[in-house]
């Protein structure tokens, strides 16, 4: 397993934090590793998470990694 994909499971996990703080930090990172592999776990911090600051991050998240998984397809056609 790369380095890289050990960084991106690491954020992934923390998205199962009890700290709000630490569940929008892990969000904001997997945004920055442009980490279109985290996908579906954000899909579940947005239907699940508890606190309504949590599932906006995490929509607007899968929002740009959705863009950016468009936008690679495209490029790499």
């Amino acid at each position: 397993m790369s380095t890289r994909q050990r960084v991106i499971d690491y954020h992934i996990a923390r998205l199962k934090h009890k700290s709000v703080e630490v569940r929008k930090e892990a969000i904001g990172q997997l945004v920055l590793l442009h980490a279109t592999e985290a996908l579906e776990a954000l899909r579940e911090v947005f239907e699940q998470d508890e606190d309504a600051d949590v599932r906006r991050a995490a929509q607007d998240a899968g929002r740009t990694l959705w863009q950016t998984r468009s936008r690679d397809a495209l490029g790499n056609s």
